[in-house]
């Protein structure tokens, strides 16, 4: 099998590269980058926490409960 290796460099900038902002000061430390995903995957859980919890609270129109 034939793969072509790829210089972690260039993955790693087609990973940031649709979310990265254009850069003014210093590179971003790893530690910082980490602490912003979690606090924007915090932010999605919260928010499907909601849509869950909004969606457990309506009546269900498919007619599951046994009666």
């Amino acid at each position: 099998m034939h793969q072509e290796a790829v210089p972690d460099e260039a993955v790693t900038e087609a990973v940031n590269a649709p979310a990265a902002a254009p850069q003014q000061g210093a590179p971003k430390g790893l530690l910082q980058q980490m602490e912003e995903l979690m606090a924007a995957l915090n932010a999605d859980l919260t928010q499907l926490d909601a849509d869950l919890q909004s969606s457990a609270e309506r009546p269900s129109s498919r007619g599951d409960a046994a009666g």
